[in-house]
């Protein structure tokens, strides 16, 4: 599908490549160019703690579905290794620990990934919850929302490209100047359905990405969102809101959703529909059905 003809959608289709083997993802990223996806989302993780006391928020036990044997391969090297075999898919993170970082450090891989791939990138974020990873890195886990908030004002900073500076109550930073810039700023959506990421998402981002949602809760949120950025004197500027969803593809619920906000969904990750281990030809063929099944007939 062309995406001049996708961009007439009111609801575009990404494909969930976490916990993909790392080595088929180039395989995976021309398959989902050839499918008509949108783009393709990975996860983040540095690393999965050897004891593990931080309680996974969306599980009903507190613990993840997935352990140290899941690949977590670095998404921006893989953006870029995935943006040099396609020509028009987008990548994006669903979603990467903004606060576990510097927000130089972040502007500079992200801005990367920007140049090379000709704006073809998201970046999805959220806070995090494993305390282990930031207790590794040194980090402050109290304090991450702080962080979280001045990091996007540093990185919006750095790429414009211009010689800047940044004061602020955890960045301290003297006059500096980025480059390669990416030729326009890098939209930042904001995960997570808490109340302090749904306002963060209003006031600060360019959208937002649900964590999986029946569709009356995805319609809920997308209302709360709406009020939100109508509070914050946001709502007449664009907004991606990508919500993946726990129920399969529907017309009418598609429908439902785009008119309260939603601008995008999921297919959901190979291991959910195919198993935890599958080839490559399975997840291509696993994209191309659903192109033809789902994005053919609801784009």
């Amino acid at each position: 599908m062309a995406r001049a003809e996708q961009e007439e959608s009111r609801v575009k289709f990404w494909q969930v490549a976490s916990f993909s083997e790392p080595e088929q993802l180039l395989d995976v990223a021309r398959g989902a160019e050839e499918a008509g996806f949108e783009g393709v989302l990975l996860s983040d993780h540095l690393f999965f703690p050897g004891r593990l006391e931080s309680r996974y928020p969306y599980s009903a036990d507190g613990k993840p579905m997935f352990d140290g044997t899941v690949p977590f391969p670095d998404p921006w090297i893989t953006i870029a290794a995935m943006a040099a075999v396609t020509t028009r898919l987008r990548f994006g993170t669903m979603v990467y620990i903004l606060p576990l970082r510097h927000p130089l450090e972040v502007a500079k891989a992200v801005g990367t990934a920007a140049v090379l791939s000709k704006g073809r990138v998201l970046l999805g974020t959220g806070a995090g919850w494993i305390r282990e990873e930031y207790a590794a890195l040194g980090v402050d886990f109290a304090t991450r929302g702080r962080r979280y908030d001045e990091m996007i004002e540093v990185m919006r900073k750095a790429w414009t490209g211009a010689m800047v500076e940044h004061r602020g109550a955890v960045f301290d930073l003297g006059a500096f100047q980025m480059s390669p810039a990416p030729a326009a700023p890098v939209p930042i959506a904001i995960g997570g359905t808490s109340e302090p990421a749904l306002r963060r998402a209003a006031r600060l981002g360019d959208g937002w990405i649900g964590t999986g949602q029946s569709p009356d809760e995805a319609e809920a949120l997308l209302h709360r969102l709406r009020a939100l950025r109508r509070d914050a004197g946001r709502d007449a500027q664009s907004f991606e809101a990508i919500v993946p969803l726990t129920t399969p593809p529907d017309a009418d619920t598609f429908a439902r959703l785009a008119d309260a906000g939603m601008t995008a969904t999921t297919a959901w990750p190979f291991s959910y529909v195919i198993g935890p281990r599958s080839s490559a030809a399975q997840k291509r063929d696993a994209m191309l059905r659903f192109g033809e099944q789902v994005i053919a007939k609801l784009a």
